[in-house]
């Protein structure tokens, strides 16, 4: 059951999601940047000289932080998915991409997002719906 510091909590995460540079990376990463292929993809996520790679980084790391207050327990999982669906579709939308480097490198993307489906079964109907939508396009 969710309290008024969690109410406190997801008013927070909402305000820094407001925030200019924040909004820019989730503008670029949900709705401008579709790669094709893995390298596609490193080519943005490994860049460190790139701007679209700060959006990248920018947008996936608030994401972990906002799932890692879920997975922890300091924010009450029913009240967060309520509001917060984007980075569930993050993962959704490039999670494949990182399937084979996860099995080289022992190294999971989006840690916390992933614990968070695997653990709330609300977290992951929305994430299979998601990749029904995605498979669908």
């Amino acid at each position: 059951m969710a309290t008024a510091a969690d109410a406190e909590l997801i008013i927070k995460l909402y305000e820094l999601r407001r925030e200019e540079s924040l909004r820019q990376a989730r503008k670029f990463m949900i709705f401008d940047f579709n790669p094709k292929t893995l390298e596609e993809l490193r080519a943005v996520s490994r860049d460190k000289s790139s701007d679209k790679n700060v959006f990248w980084r920018q947008a996936t790391t608030y994401w972990e932080m906002a799932a890692s207050l879920v997975v922890s327990g300091a924010l009450d999982a029913d009240l967060f998915l309520a509001s917060n669906v984007e980075g569930i579709l993050l993962y959704a939308k490039f999670h494949h991409f990182h399937a084979e480097t996860e099995k080289e490198s022992g190294n999971p993307f989006m840690k916390q997002m992933a614990t968070l489906i695997q653990t709330h079964p609300g977290a992951k109907t929305r994430y299979e719906d998601l990749l029904k939508r995605f498979s669908a396009v």
